[in-house]
C-alpha cells in the first residue's frame, strides 16, 4: 500500500541528483597540466584517473528493469522512486570519492609548485616532496567509505532533508559492485 511519501521521495532524489551533479562540476574543474617530465608523478596520475572515473560515472546507464515501471499504482511508484534513490546515493557517493581523490591530488600539486618554485627537481627538494607524495598516500588513504557516508549523512540531516529511505553504506556498496563494477 503506499504510503503517501512519494512527492517526498521524489525530492529527495532532486536533492541527491543535485549534489551529485555539484560535485562531477567541480571534478571537472580540475585538469591535470603536468610538464612532460612529471607526467607520471603520483599525483598527477591520481587527477587523470579521477577525471576517467568521473567520465565512466556519467556515462554509465541508468539500469531499467521495465519490470518495475508501472501503470500508476502508488506502491509500484514507491518502489520505482526507492529504486532511484538507491542508484542515486550511489552515483553521488562515488562522485564524492572521485571529488576527495582529486582535491588530495590538486593539494598535492599545489604543495609541488611551491616546494620547486619553477625550479626543476633536484636533490636539494628531495625530502620535501617525498614529503608531499607522503601526504598525498595518507590523505587518500584517509578517504573511507564510512567517512564518506557520515559526511552526507551530516549535511543532509544538518539541512533538514528526508532520509527515511536513504539506503546504508552496505546497500550503496552493493549496488556499485553490481551495477558499476
Amino acid at each position: 500500500m503506499a504510503d503517501g511519501l512519494n512527492e517526498a521521495r521524489a525530492l529527495r532524489v532532486v536533492e541527491i541528483i543535485n549534489d551529485f551533479q555539484s560535485l562531477q562540476r567541480r571534478i571537472a574543474e580540475y585538469a591535470p597540466n603536468p610538464a612532460p617530465e612529471e607526467y607520471f608523478e603520483e599525483g598527477y596520475q591520481v587527477l587523470r584517473l579521477c577525471r576517467a572515473d568521473a567520465a565512466a560515472l556519467l556515462a554509465a546507464p541508468f539500469p531499467l528493469d521495465f519490470s518495475h515501471f508501472s501503470s500508476g499504482s502508488g506502491e509500484q511508484e514507491k518502489r520505482q522512486l526507492q529504486r532511484i534513490i538507491i542508484d542515486a546515493s550511489a552515483r553521488r557517493f562515488q562522485a564524492k570519492k572521485i571529488y576527495l581523490r582529486a582535491v588530495a591530488a590538486v593539494r598535492w600539486s599545489n604543495t609541488r609548485n611551491a616546494i620547486l618554485q619553477g625550479e626543476q627537481p633536484n636533490q636539494d627538494h628531495a625530502a620535501q616532496l617525498q614529503q608531499a607524495d607522503n601526504a598525498l598516500r595518507t590523505e587518500l588513504a584517509a578517504i573511507t567509505d564510512a567517512r564518506i557516508i557520515n559526511d552526507f549523512r551530516n549535511a543532509d540531516t544538518e539541512a533538514g532533508f528526508w532520509l527515511q529511505d536513504d539506503p546504508p553504506r552496505g546497500t550503496i556498496l552493493e549496488w556499485i559492485r553490481s551495477h558499476f563494477a
